[in-house]
Order: structure tokens, then sequence, then C-alpha cells
């Protein structure tokens, strides 16, 4: 059967077999005292300021960062307690974050409902207002706000909400089994985006190497204006480009476009679940599920957690390790970050982590490229990866973005597949950073320059 893909991708070995029958666990510490650390940045948009200081009490489902910025998130303890202190604390990326450290006391006591805030049963008209004040940012690991990707220009008429269950990163079962567990709270979810947008028919994706979550979705599904779609195993068809792609047969252009331009939008399994919990239940966000697994781990799992709990305690509740990682991954094996410590907390973004031996984290020495042109073909851009990864080793940054290097999704294919183990994405990486610092230079300077000018004319 020839199923809906994209063109080039690659197929990296799955690793769910570990964790797809695990049935998600909660865990939820009431030992006390227990330190919960919230980040008041790690989402894309502006960082929060915080609304409680040193020495409050605070309840679980509390509100204690926000800012008046239109992309960002507020943020909530998952916790009740006292905040013990707002300070740098490490964060899962190795930086320093200013943070708001809470004690909790292990009681959970609740805040009141976002519901109670808003005074009157949710509307749609309230919708977007309420996923706003619950603090949901795309849970798949991007963290775009998600009211910002629900509030398109008005010339944007949108013709499909696309549910990103494809879940195609190694390890990984957070979304396939919320899918087996709460087919009904995901639909319901998708249901108050499609009252935002009446024109639109709503798309649940899913890859096909998850035939029960595929079979649960669609027995559960009695909504004509929903339907399951079943994708082609392969690796990074959860990329929001090449989703859409999949489903629609639509190329979203290059940068600045987003999937508004054509008539989209694309939201994760569990940020629709969340939604279907801040409408319905008035919940903010204060949970996630995250996937632990990897060799190195002795009893992978499915957990749900509060936010801001430690890494640690998570690797401890399944078991510990059975050997010595030799690198422990926040996120996928393909798009995560390298973790420096497990003292770090849970954050929106953390989806897995994985703790791996030698034997599957080895990284072969890099050598010269040989010009296969292997990353040609599998770089689901269309990009030229050795040729932005040969502007980038000589600074030449400027030819970098001319070829097209800010439309790297950094997915990894071009260093899955290369021969060389040529250092790929960490050269692209850097690449469209310093094209950024650059732009922001830029603005600087222009804006320096026309501050000085303005007396000038007034004169």
């Amino acid at each position: 059967m020839n199923l809906p893909t994209f063109l080039g991708g690659v197929h990296p070995p799955e690793g769910k077999a570990l964790t797809e029958h695990k049935a998600i666990e909660l865990l939820r510490p009431s030992d006390s005292p227990r330190e919960f650390v919230y980040p008041l940045g790690l989402h894309i948009g502006a960082p929060c300021s915080p609304i409680v200081k040193k020495g409050d009490t605070v309840l679980a489902g509390q509100k204690i960062a926000d800012t008046d910025a239109f992309v960002s998130a507020p943020k909530y303890s998952a916790v009740s307690g006292t905040v013990k202190a707002i300070e740098p604390r490490m964060a899962f990326t190795g930086a320093m974050e200013m943070s708001i450290v809470i004690d909790s006391d292990g009681q959970y006591t609740p805040a009141p409902s976002l519901h109670e805030a808003l005074g009157h049963k949710p509307t749609p008209a309230d919708y977007v207002k309420l996923i706003r004040e619950s603090g949901l940012v795309g849970l798949g690991g991007a963290c775009f706000p998600t009211h910002v990707k629900l509030s398109p220009p008005k010339d944007k008429i949108i013709h499909h909400v696309i549910i990103n269950a494809a879940e195609c990163e190694p390890f990984l079962n957070c979304d396939n089994r919320l899918m087996l567990e709460s087919p009904d709270e995901i639909l319901r979810g998708l249901e108050f985006v499609l009252e935002i947008f009446p024109q639109a028919e709503g798309v649940i994706a899913i890859e096909s190497n998850k035939p029960e979550a595929i079979q649960t979705m669609t027995e559960h599904n009695k909504n004509p204006k929903i339907r399951i779609m079943p994708l082609k195993v392969k690796y990074p068809q959860g990329a929001e480009k090449m989703i859409i792609w999949s489903v629609t047969g639509q190329e979203v252009p290059v940068v600045p476009a987003l999937p508004a331009d054509v008539g989209c939008i694309v939201l994760n399994t569990r940020t629709v679940w969340q939604i279907w919990a801040a409408i319905e239940k008035g919940q903010p966000v204060t949970e996630r599920i995250v996937t632990v697994s990897g060799d190195a781990v002795v009893e992978p799992k499915n957990l749900q957690v509060p936010l801001g709990l430690s890494t640690r305690e998570l690797v401890n509740a399944c078991g510990g390790f059975s050997e010595e990682p030799v690198k422990i991954i926040s996120g996928g094996p393909m798009m995560g970050i390298a973790m420096r410590s497990l003292d770090v907390p849970v954050v929106k973004g953390t989806s897995g982590v994985l703790a791996l031996t030698k034997k599957l984290a080895y990284v072969a020495e890099e050598s010269a490229c040989i010009r296969c042109g292997k990353c040609v073909e599998v770089c689901p851009m269309h990009l030229e990866p050795t040729t932005l990864d040969h502007f980038v080793r000589r600074r030449q940054y400027a030819e970098f973005e001319a070829h097209g290097g800010m439309n790297c999704i950094e997915c990894g294919s071009c260093a899955y597949t290369c021969p060389a183990s040529r250092h790929l994405v960490q050269s692209y990486k850097d690449g469209k950073a310093s094209v950024n610092a650059a732009r922001r230079k830029a603005a600087a300077e222009a804006k320096a320059k026309a501050a000085a000018e303005k007396p000038a004319e007034a004169k």
C-alpha cells in the first residue's frame, strides 16, 4: 500500500519497542521538602517575569510568571508550597536560566480553575484567550505559543487543522500512548479547534508503525469533519513542512512563510489534549508525558510528571541505570539535546529522556567529505548540506544564507546518512546563529542611526 509521504528523509532504527506497550504511569512525588524549578524562558518568544516573590505561598495550578508580549506563554506551578528563590538555575540546554524555585509541601493543594477566573462557561469566542491563559505551547518540542498559531492573519483562510501524531523520532512513545489511552479527549480538543476555524477539516496524521493507535482513533472518531490519515514511516515525517506536504500535497514556501500561508495549522497530539483540558476542565499546563528510554535504563517507561520536577527523579522512577550511559539526551536521538546533568527540571518541551550506552551513542571520528551526495538525497528541505557546511567552516555566512541555510530544519538526516561522519547539523546551527546575530546587530545599528538622525531633522 502506497501511503502518503514526502521527498527525502531517512529510516533510523525505531527503538520504540522499549516503551510502546508501556501504559502511562503517573509520577507525582508527595514527599516534602522537594524543589521544583520553573525557568522563565525556554519557549519561543519573550521570557516571562515573576509575579510571585520569595516567601510567597503558592497553590498547584497557580500562575507564577507572565508577560504582556503576544508571542509568549505564562508559567504555572505544578505544586503547592513556598517560593524558595528566584535565581539562575541550569536548564536542560546547559545554560543558566533565571528560574522560580518552589519548595513543595507535598499536598498539591489546587488553585482556582481557569474557568473560575473567566467567570462563565467558555464559548468559542473565549477559546484562544483561554488557551493563551493556560500557558500552552507546542508540546512536541518546539514550544511555540499555541494561541499565536490559532491567531493567523485575517486574510488567511484555514482549510486543514493537522494533528501531528507521526511521532517519527526514534524511542519516543508519548503521543502513541496518549492516543491509545485518551482518544476521546484528543478528538474533543480537535473539535474545539474546529469551532475556531469552521471552514477547516481536521486530520489526525499517524505513521503506519502505530496500527493500534490508528485503529483506536478511527473507532472513536464520530465526527465527519475529522479523518484519521495513516502516513508512511519515514523521518522527519513529523516536521511541520513535511507533514503538510504528506497530508495536503502543498509545499510551504521558504522562510519566513508559515503553514497558514497554505491554509494549514499543525498541532501536536498532546497540545490538542491540553486544549481539551483548558477548555473543558479549566486546567493550565502543569504536567506532561515523558518517555524515559534507552539501552542504559533499567526499566524504560512513559511517565506523566509535574513540570519543574528534577529529571533525575524520572530516571530513578525507572530503576536508574543498568550501566553508566555515555550520553543522555533531552528529546529524541535525532533532534534532541545532549544533557550535561540530570539535575535539571522537566519543562514543557521535555518529550523524552534517553540514556544511551556506547553501543548506541558511538560517534565515528569525522573525516573528509567524499562528495557522495547522500546528504543531498535525504535532505527534506532540498538543500545542499555539504555546500552549506563548506560555507560555515570558512565563516562565509552571507553565502550560507544565500544558499538557503536558514531553511534548514536541523532534522539531522544529513548527518545520519553521512559516511564521513561530518558534523553537519552542528555546522548549520553555527551558521544560523551567526546569521541571526548579524541581523540583530544590523537592526540595532539601524535603530541607533535613526535615533541619532531624528534630532537633526527636528532642527
